[in-house]
């Protein structure tokens, strides 16, 4: 096992595929870039909409535009299917652009693990839908959704 080795590790059960779940909604909560790379590979691969990255210095980079564009980043996911090394999650995340647009993005990702529990493979699927700012529905304060908050099936997304 490496040193970067992320804890839970494959293969995953519903409860330890929930864990690893959460984990990642805190890290982009966290809006830390060089925190939420170091979750995946230093090889991995990604498809985030139409954006083909590989490896941790263009997951950083990417992500670091992405939170100077997308404001008052807040971000909701939730489990949709587990195998042994491989989790489905739907999502939710709102945000406002400069203009102070507000938008709810729908998605949907595929992720592959390695034996270290470090993800290699990332494939996003992501629909922008404009809201006025009273529709939203995540206002904690910036960072980790409160462990209250209701998820992705409670608020009916």
């Amino acid at each position: 096992m490496s040193t970067e080795a992320k804890a839970p590790f494959p293969p995953f059960t519903r409860e330890t595929a929930i864990q690893k779940i959460r984990l990642a909604e805190d890290a982009w909560n966290s809006q830390d870039p060089d925190r939420v790379k170091m979750a995946y590979t230093a090889d991995s691969v990604w498809r985030n909409r139409d954006n083909f990255l590989k490896g941790r210095k263009e997951i950083r980079d990417f992500l670091q535009i992405k939170w100077n564009q997308e404001q008052d980043y807040r971000l909701i996911k939730e489990l949709w299917a587990f195998t042994e090394n491989r989790i489905a999650v739907r999502f939710c995340y709102e945000y406002h652009n400069e203009k102070n647009e507000w938008f709810r993005a729908h998605g949907n990702e595929n992720w592959e693990f390695d034996q270290d529990g470090l993800m290699a493979f990332r494939y996003a699927s992501i629909n922008d839908q404009p809201i006025d700012k009273s529709e939203r529905k995540f206002s904690w304060p910036s960072g980790m959704r409160p462990e209250d908050h209701p998820d992705l099936s409670e608020l009916g997304l």
